[in-house]
């Protein structure tokens, strides 16, 4: 029988509530980037680890950012 290897993983904490911001703002653009691929599509929580109510006002500012042009909708092309 094989014996299982225990493996470690880091508990993910979430950003936002660490640096106790209750509200995501849209216009923080330099905080924003963090949360978007180099595609510009949005890191889901999973990998990022933002809890669920942070995870929906990211997702709304992300995109009121982008209709404003703080943040691109897609990759910049070569």
């Amino acid at each position: 029988m094989l014996k299982k290897r225990r493996s470690f993983r880091r508990q993910k904490v979430c950003k936002w509530c660490v640096d106790k911001i209750e509200a995501v703002d849209f216009k923080d653009a330099k905080r924003l980037r963090n949360f978007i691929t180099d595609r510009g599509k949005i890191i889901p929580r999973r990998i990022s680890g933002s809890c669920a109510s942070h995870q929906r006002q990211l997702g709304g500012a992300i995109k009121r950012a982008r209709s404003i042009a703080l943040l691109p909708f897609a990759a910049d092309l070569p």
